[in-house]
């Protein structure tokens, strides 16, 4: 992901900079939102977040049963490694749901997120991504999703710039929240829409039980696999389950 080089956000510390900072975010929040139908928010949101931060790529996923479900993405990159993250199980988006705290990846390059998250690392480094910032949203007793930024060179993020990601968070837990689930005149719920995909592979794991008579984890399990061996997604394989494409049988 190609990175361009921008002023830390944060300014230098100092009387107001802080002011300076959360004004520039309300901006650019209020700005890149001007006119967007509520499906588009999550997507809108995760663009201001690239625009604000030295970052390629931004994506955002609520707290799912058994698997995030992702609202949106800057663009195909983002959205392709938070469906590998979601395939996979693992990396810091599940990390961040599973402990509420943010996860700073500087380098995925380095031994400790090699060991950490072995095959998400390579997986990432391979699609050019070096460096993942995932924060929570929600409260702090409660995370109800994750706002993941993605840099294809190494580093950290300064304390200027963390306070922007966390500013950027923060809204958007508040835009999620206090969208309505029921839109008027609207042919089905925003949050519906968005989670259709999130409801065909729920879908496919029930056929996968059926066929294997395993429980719901080992078939979501067995889901995950066949997508990892095979390079592709979950969904993707989850697509071909209810169509009748692919079938699990037992051995």
């Amino acid at each position: 992901m190609a990175v361009r080089p921008r002023d830390d956000p944060g300014g230098e510390p100092g009387r107001g900079a802080g002011g300076r900072a959360d004004a520039r975010v309300i901006g650019a929040v209020l700005a890149g939102l001007r006119g967007a139908e509520p499906a588009a928010v999550p997507a809108r949101l995760c663009a201001v977040a690239v625009e604000l931060l030295p970052v390629g790529g931004a994506s955002v996923s609520l707290r799912g049963d058994g698997m995030p479900v992702q609202l949106g993405a800057s663009g195909p990159g983002a959205a392709r490694l938070a469906q590998l993250q979601a395939t996979l199980g693992d990396g810091p988006c599940r990390h961040v749901l599973e402990t509420g705290e943010p996860v700073l990846a500087r380098d995925l390059a380095a031994a400790d997120c090699a060991g950490r998250w072995p095959v998400f690392a390579q997986q990432a480094l391979g699609a050019g991504v070096r460096a993942v910032y995932a924060l929570p949203l929600g409260s702090g007793a409660v995370c109800v999703g994750t706002l993941d930024l993605y840099r294809g060179i190494p580093g950290g993020l300064t304390d200027g710039q963390l306070r922007v990601a966390r500013l950027v968070a923060g809204v958007m837990t508040v835009a999620l929240m206090d969208l309505p689930y029921d839109l008027r005149d609207a042919d089905e719920p925003w949050l519906g829409g968005l989670a259709a995909d999130h409801d065909r592979v729920h879908q496919a794991v029930g056929m996968i039980m059926a066929q294997l008579n395993v429980g719901a984890d080992e078939a979501l399990a067995r889901l995950r696999a066949d997508a990892f061996a095979h390079d592709r997604t979950a969904l993707e394989v989850a697509l071909d389950v209810i169509t009748h494409g692919r079938r699990f049988d037992a051995p």
